[in-house]
């Protein structure tokens, strides 16, 4: 069974299929309906395809054979994907300063009549500060190329991310928080073990359903990880009904931001109760509306970004019917290892499982999915061919429990332990009830790990 991540966003139906009709007359064949592609073709193209082998079989190694893409098919994907390339869909990169131009200085002035346009059109609070002024011009000064790659890396992200934020009713500048939090890394992982785009800790995970098993980081899957920041997000903002302090408190937790409200006198300005929050935290809404403002102003600026290697209307999904390795599609379709591993980052060994109550899904780039559709069970037989010739078994799936049960050995302490699961030595205490930091051998400890 095929999905497209594509299906919810469409084109001028009317204008597309003229440009399909136009174009595949030189081809004979003629496409009625854009929803549904029926036989109904010339007779000069039935004729074409009558006299023309609709298969050839090539023979891999001795467990695998592939079948080539059927012409009528492969004909239709082609000029759909003309289409998109012609469409809003695709992001073009359009310069219009020279590069001998000289750019005008960012004066304080300048930048309060920008800020003031996106305060205008954002349901943020983007209020000119020196120190936003600060991390801007620095970020010119010394980031520029960087955030030249984070753009090209955007052009695949932001669009899944864009159509999940306005599901969910979020302002879609929203996005600019996983160039703040992973710099668009879904593999990003920080010292305390957050993952991810979102940097989602374990627990945190868990509780919106992201799944971390010796096979698969859910919180390493795009898609799965941006649906559980939203439901995250709009859980914050059911609380504190503002935009600033729920970006506040993702950072930071909720219990922080409250405590700030108290010690500011119960102000809900995140600017006014800015210096009550945690230092990371103080600083992580300016970092957000600084990158806010490098992407919305980027031509302003000449920064140019690089050229994307994919964008996100350039792919597919497939639901996976049965276990495989990496290695077994790259033997099927000529897909390149760090493409595969790029488009699937959560698949921990490069192998994707089949388990049952979870959705684990295959991204191709669109030009490859005709192929593996039309070779899926000949490649799953190969999957299972390869699986019985293998010494040494696959590792056995395994998830990580909500809780788990330590026993201290000689020479443990709640630092050593706290450090080993990610947690701090405070949240030991709590869950042990426990008022002092005294262990003794053999003692049992319930521990809720953000990382093994």
């Amino acid at each position: 069974m095929v999905f497209s991540q594509n299906k919810d966003i469409f084109v001028e139906k009317d204008s597309i299929v003229k440009n399909i009709l136009q174009e595949i007359k030189t081809d004979s064949i003629t496409i009625i309906s854009q929803k549904k592609v029926k036989d109904s073709v010339t007779t000069q193209a039935k004729a074409i395809l009558k006299t023309t082998p609709t298969y050839t079989e090539t023979y891999i190694n001795e467990d695998l054979s592939l079948l080539s893409d059927a012409v009528f098919a492969k004909q239709v994907d082609a000029l759909w994907l003309k289409e998109q390339d012609n469409s809003p869909l695709f992001i073009k990169d359009d310069f219009e300063i020279s590069s001998n131009e000289i750019l005008p200085e960012l004066t304080t002035d300048i930048l309060k009549k920008r800020l003031a346009y996106l305060n205008s059109k954002t349901p943020f609070y983007v209020e000119y500060n020196e120190q936003l002024e600060r991390i801007i011009k620095s970020f010119l000064k010394h980031r520029k190329d960087r955030y030249a790659t984070l753009m090209a890396r955007s052009k695949y992200y932001f669009p899944l991310i864009e159509e999940q934020l306005a599901k969910y009713n979020i302002p879609l500048e929203m996005k600019y928080l996983v160039v703040v939090e992973s710099a668009l890394n879904p593999l990003a992982k920080s010292p305390v073990g957050a993952t991810g785009l979102w940097q989602f800790m374990y627990q945190t995970g868990q509780q919106f359903d992201l799944k971390v098993s010796s096979y698969v980081d859910e919180r390493s899957d795009v898609l799965k990880s941006t649906i559980a920041a939203c439901k995250y997000l709009s859980k914050l903002h059911e609380i504190f009904n503002d935009w600033d302090l729920t970006l506040a408190a993702y950072n930071s937790g909720p219990g922080n931001v409250s405590k700030a409200i108290r010690r500011s006198g119960g102000s809900k300005n995140y600017w006014n109760l800015r210096h009550h929050l945690p230092r990371e935290t103080a600083s992580y809404v300016p970092l957000f509306y600084a990158t806010m403002y490098l992407f919305e102003y980027a031509d302003a600026h000449q920064i140019k970004p690089k050229e994307a290697s994919i964008q996100f209307y350039q792919t597919d999904t497939i639901q996976v019917r049965q276990q495989i390795t990496f290695d077994e599609i790259i033997q099927a379709i000529p897909i390149k290892k760090n493409m595969l591993k790029f488009l699937n980052p959560q698949y921990k060994l490069e192998i994707i499982p089949v388990i049952k109550g979870r959705n684990y899904t295959l991204v191709l780039p669109t030009n490859f999915i005709g192929k593996f559709v039309q070779n899926e069970d000949r490649i799953y037989a190969f999957a299972v061919a390869n699986a019985a010739k293998r010494e040494k078994p696959l590792p056995k799936y395994t998830e990580l429990n909500n809780r788990i049960r330590y026993k201290v050995k000689n020479g443990d302490f709640l630092g050593k332990i706290a450090r080993r699961y990610g947690v701090s030595v405070k949240k030991i205490m709590r869950w042990n009830g426990m008022k002092k930091t005294n262990l003794r051998i053999g003692q049992r400890l319930t521990i809720y790990p953000r990382r093994l």
